[in-house]
């Protein structure tokens, strides 16, 4: 199991910056990440699903679950408004696209990460799966991971929910937006 600081290693590794004189190039879209369309998802709204497709969005789908996922609902910026989270994969990398109040014209975008960071082998034959998932962490979730395994101390008043950015079956971070800033706190370890 990946421990905190190496999922934060593997992704600041992500983020280095390519020497000069090699030209990076993104590789197609693997075919082991199932990605529906946002039709897909009866739960987000007309124009959240106008929004992603203008953008090019595809949700990703973890091997791990059989239902459609990674789109959520809770209260992520503040305590009395409900939000709406989608990971959104561009065929090549992804992010978490936070739509405060449910609306198109405050949207947050967090981690954004290359989808082949996200990918496992998910049996004894060598089959790769693909291993992201976003859930809602309730402030007791919250508490509870940092008491577990410590971590960036979370804020003294917990008042809305977080985000969960879980590697499946190896370890998470949380997103909590607070004083205007998104926090990367203590998930599973």
């Amino acid at each position: 199991m990946k421990t905190f600081a190496s999922y934060a290693i593997v992704s600041l590794l992500a983020a280095v910056p390519t020497p000069a004189g090699i030209v990076a190039q993104e590789p197609p879209p693997n075919p082991a990440i199932v990605r529906l369309a946002p039709p897909a998802f009866s739960n987000l709204s007309r124009a959240i699903r106008r929004y992603l497709e203008r953008r090019g969005c595809r949700i990703p789908q973890s091997f791990a679950r059989k239902d459609p996922h990674n789109v959520i609902r809770g209260r992520f910026t503040r305590a009395g408004q409900v939000d709406t989270a989608v990971l959104c994969s561009n065929s090549t990398s992804s992010s978490i696209l936070v739509f405060r109040g449910g609306t198109t014209s405050d949207v947050a975008e967090l981690a954004p990460q290359p989808d082949s960071t996200f990918l496992q082998a998910i049996d004894a034959r060598g089959n790769f799966g693909y291993s992201r998932e976003v859930e809602v962490a309730s402030a007791s979730h919250i508490r509870q991971h940092h008491e577990e395994f410590g971590g960036a101390e979370p804020p003294d008043r917990i008042d809305h929910d977080g985000l969960e950015d879980i590697f499946v079956e190896k370890a998470s971070i949380i997103w909590y937006w607070d004083a205007a800033q998104w926090l990367m706190l203590q998930g599973s370890d």
